[in-house]
């Protein structure tokens, strides 16, 4: 295997060619290149390498998505970014250097940018319906949506789950609707179509299983909510869009307005706020469910106003995580 390996000394990096084989028991490590310590010029380094140009090729993707990440992070760090309390620097820079990119691939002609995001959408629906229990798999999604091809022994409503999901998502990317009671229905209604008939705000009271918060008792729902799209209005021009599709994402899961759908309904919102401000969508992966719920639980203690950033870190650092660990190979092409 050959990748790009940065070593750091003293705040400047160094990059090199490194070949990694498997030599009877052991893995034996070696730099077979030295590529300087400018990642503008890593690409026309490698481009003049003679030597292991087949095993380059075999790793193009993964060097080429190393290329991009050290481009657009060296860019974003002459920039100086202010300090921001909910999310560590590294991170931030790299978010900023994620967006940069982002903004670059929404240029692209419609039917590239359409193909990539119904992949993304593939492993996006997947996860969020697995999150709540679906439980067609990963290769069954895809041949769900986009051969069309049913699955067998899988209920209709897993079926519709997904198919909703698929609607919805494309739904927002070219919405221009500003977040309101009435996208936020909207959005709810379409993801539980054929699923649940229960349309609107929740008539009654719920309790969420195995989880340590009390949700909004019915008759306050419209008042809470009120209360958090003034929240949502009032700093959406303030705070990091990350930070802010974090919080508001908290304190939508607290007061679980609708009876069923909430998760999947405060996931599509999360994306929706960063598509909004042009960054792009993640996914909140079923792997990850436990450090997903342990971060937002963080914020089981903030009221609906406070946004103290002690009670939000821990989600905003997981959607960072999130973000940086997938982007490079959902939208570098």
């Amino acid at each position: 295997m050959v990748y790009i390996y940065k070593k750091v000394i003293y705040g400047k990096p160094y990059y090199y060619l490194r070949i990694s084989k498997r030599i009877g028991g052991k893995i034996i490590v070696k730099d077979i290149a030295y590529l300087g310590n400018d990642a503008l010029e890593l690409e026309k380094k490698l481009n003049k390498l003679t030597s292991h140009k087949k095993e380059i090729r075999k790793a193009y993707h993964n060097i080429k998505k190393f290329i991009q990440g050290e481009y657009y992070l060296n860019k974003i760090k002459k920039l100086k970014l202010r300090v921001n309390p909910y999310v560590n620097k590294k991170s931030l820079e790299e978010i900023e250097a994620i967006k940069l990119h982002y903004n670059n691939f929404l240029r692209k002609d419609n039917q590239t940018k359409e193909d990539v995001y119904k992949d993304f959408l593939i492993d996006f629906a997947y996860n969020t319906t697995s999150l709540e229990g679906n439980t067609i798999t990963l290769q069954e999604v895809n041949k769900l949506l986009k051969e069309n091809l049913t699955p067998k022994n899988r209920t209709l409503r897993e079926i519709y789950d997904l198919q909703n999901t698929e609607k919805v998502f494309f739904d927002i990317l070219k919405s221009k609707q500003e977040i309101n009671n009435a996208l936020i229905i909207k959005i709810h209604d379409e993801l539980l179509d054929k699923i649940d008939q229960r349309k609107g705000y929740r008539q009654q009271d719920i309790r969420v299983l195995k989880s340590h918060f009390k949700t909004t008792p019915y008759p306050y729902i419209n008042a809470d909510m009120k209360i958090l799209l003034k929240l949502y209005t009032k700093n959406k021009d303030k705070i990091h869009p990350l930070v802010l599709a974090g919080i508001i994402h908290q304190k939508f899961e607290k007061i679980h307005p609708f009876a069923d759908g909430n998760g999947r309904t405060g996931r599509m919102m999360l994306d929706y706020i960063l598509i909004k401000n042009k960054y792009p969508p993640l996914i909140i992966k079923k792997s990850r469910r436990g450090d997903y719920l342990d971060a937002i639980s963080k914020g089981d203690k903030a009221d609906l106003n406070n946004i103290d950033a002690k009670y939000y870190k821990d989600i905003v650092g997981y959607l960072a995580e999130e973000m940086i660990s997938s982007y490079w190979s959902n939208f570098n092409i």
